[in-house]
């Protein structure tokens, strides 16, 4: 293999893939779509929905994502998980021995809070990586619900749930967005002077949005992911939370 394309496919709606990625996924001369179990069904269906869509006769190969070991330390947990799924490109790619060039279409934008260019760097040999960036989970969150990313020079910082519990309100942000945040670390924050904006399946026609003062909102976001995590047995979500002016 010489060439890996990582092609951000936005976060649910075919829509929100581009030309540019459109045009890609023709020229590939091989696609690899992850599967995520039974649950996750519907993120491999959407794939390949949209590589019909885009009009590629490429073959498919499908892999089943390894799961991650909790019982090891956070980062140790992530590098294994990262090296396996390695593995699993290079076995595929290996097998299916494709003429040309690899793709992978990558929710989001690759290079976006996403750890596929991680993952591409531990191939061996390392492949030529193209990325067709998309529309990420930020932007279709500030869309959905009408605001700017930042302030007024105002700093905005991207984190995980995990340091906002941690360490707390990052200093000198305005804005704090946080990603994938399984434990809803926002009940952590003194809720006085903060406001949210919630969305979960964002661009999908399942979408829910949430927003409001923290104090205010917090309790009908926690009740809107438990409802939809419950209907659809997985959910992917995303907030910002604002300093009041």
């Amino acid at each position: 293999m010489t060439e890996l394309w990582l092609i951000g496919i936005g976060t649910g709606n075919p829509a929100h893939v581009t030309l540019e990625a459109h045009r890609a996924l023709r020229e590939a001369a091989l696609i690899l779509v992850p599967r995520k179990g039974p649950d996750k069904a519907d993120l491999a269906d959407l794939r390949h929905a949209i590589l019909k869509d885009c009009g590629s006769t490429a073959p498919v190969a499908e892999f089943d994502m390894p799961v991650r070991d909790e019982s090891l330390p956070y980062l140790e947990r992530v590098r294994r998980w990262h090296d396996a799924i390695a593995a699993l490109w290079a076995r595929s790619i290996a097998e299916a021995r494709p003429n040309g060039p690899v793709a992978l279409l990558v929710w989001g934008d690759p290079g976006l809070y996403d750890s596929t260019l991680r993952i591409a760097e531990r191939l061996d040999p390392r492949p030529r990586l193209r990325v067709v960036p998309g529309i990420s989970a930020l932007q279709a969150l500030t869309a959905a619900h009408a605001i700017p990313f930042n302030t007024v020079n105002g700093a905005v910082t991207v984190t995980t749930g995990r340091r906002l519990r941690d360490f707390g309100w990052p200093e000198g942000a305005d804005t704090v967005v946080v990603m994938l945040d399984g434990e809803c670390s926002f009940q952590r924050l003194d809720p006085a002077g903060l406001d949210i904006c919630w969305g979960a399946f964002l661009g999908m026609p399942e979408q829910v949005l949430e927003a409001g003062p923290l104090a205010e909102a917090a309790p009908r976001i926690l009740a809107a992911r438990a409802e939809a995590r419950a209907r659809h047995g997985w959910i992917m979500d995303i907030y910002l939370l604002r300093r009041r002016a």
